[in-house]
């Protein structure tokens, strides 16, 4: 039976592991001791429930293949370096580690009660804080703004965004950038653009401690509390040596149109870490990996891979807590079409598809 060695326990990973189960011996390598459902993980900053839905058990995935708690240290061939462990030789390796981002958006401690204590502790300190500056008015914020005022309508939300308008990057309409800009200002939060902070708070992120910064255009803010809401970086450091060649200047790794890594025809890589162009997302990351498990497929029974990926007009799916936010939708005929809360609730904001997820992993 082929074996084939899935690095990260993502979106992405998860799909080419449970997709490849009855057909070949997957061997999944993962650090956390726990499944992330980072789609839900704004919601767990300031909902102690959710603190416990997003992190999930893989011990259900693979009903032939196995789950090892360890990071990937490096890939030599066809040999996967693994901390703690012999080298393990695979017929096919499937890179999906995916990219960091600051917390709370993403946890990136490996034992799932730590970050549930993280949690726990950011939760009592909203409970005092008076005010919170986020840094950054792309998506992220925007969610977490959402949340925060959704629990904590009382709070002062100071955002601050370096560009001129919110929603800097991508490609969104201005009409959802409208919407959503009146949404928060409907919950009184302020926006000062068009200056990035001259220095960051003396402060750690989350901490409880009264500070006050200044944009580099002079306007001074103060807060209790603060968190960062942009920077996202690939987590290819351990490919550095194989894959030097491939490797972009951010990190990401260049794929064909079978999502194989270019040059090295039984390696494949999914989701954040790859060079295709389009925005990193959970959905995205999951259709690349439907591809990849087509395609380990068809080379285990005999066939060349035969499926392709090409990036297609993207959703943006912008809840802001459970009742809010809106949506940039693209219709059959490329249209784009706007919709508010109700219908982001029924796509995304209530359930943060945790649903799904779920089923994937094979829970109850």
């Amino acid at each position: 039976m082929a074996r084939v060695v899935v690095i990260g326990g993502g979106y992405g990973g998860i799909t080419v592991a449970g997709g490849l189960d009855d057909i070949a011996e997957v061997i999944l390598v993962e650090q956390k001791d726990q499944f992330v459902h980072h789609a839900a993980a704004l919601r767990a900053a300031v909902d102690p429930v959710w603190s416990q839905t997003i992190f999930m058990p893989y011990n259900r995935l693979l009903r032939n293949g196995q789950v090892i708690h360890a990071p990937a240290m490096g890939i030599e061939g066809n040999k996967v370096y693994v901390a703690g462990h012999d080298p393990i030789e695979a017929d096919y390796i499937v890179l999906a580690t995916g990219s960091t981002y600051p917390y709370p958006a993403k946890h990136m401690v490996s034992t799932a009660k730590v970050a549930q204590a993280r949690l726990t502790q950011t939760r009592e300190n909203l409970k005092h804080a008076k005010s919170v500056l986020l840094v950054g008015v792309g998506t992220v914020g925007i969610e977490f703004a959402g949340e925060l005022s959704s629990v904590y309508p009382d709070l002062e939300i100071i955002m601050v965004e370096k560009e001129e308008r919110i929603l800097p990057t991508h490609d969104y309409t201005d009409e959802l950038r409208k919407v959503i800009h009146a949404q928060l200002e409907e919950r009184g939060i302020k926006i000062v653009a068009g200056s990035p902070l001259a220095y960051n708070p003396p402060v750690d992120m989350g901490a409880l401690s009264r500070f006050q910064v200044e944009t580099r255009n002079g306007e001074k803010i103060e807060a209790d509390m603060w968190f960062q809401c942009y920077g996202a970086q690939t987590a290819s450091g351990y490919l550095a040596h194989e894959f030097s060649d491939l490797m972009r200047p951010n990190g990401q790794i260049s794929v064909d149109k079978y999502m194989r890594v270019q040059g090295h025809n039984n390696v494949y890589a999914v989701g954040d870490i790859t060079d295709v162009k389009e925005s990193k997302r959970a959905d995205a990351a999951r259709a690349h990996a439907r591809v990849v498990v087509a395609n380990i497929r068809d080379e285990i029974e005999g066939r060349s891979p035969s499926t392709t990926y090409s990036a297609g007009k993207e959703w943006v799916i912008l809840p802001l807590g459970p009742d809010g936010g809106a949506s940039q939708l693209v219709e059959p005929n490329g249209d784009i079409r706007i919709v508010g809360p109700d219908e982001t609730a029924q796509i995304k904001g209530t359930d943060l598809m945790v649903s799904m997820i779920r089923s994937q992993l094979r829970l109850p």
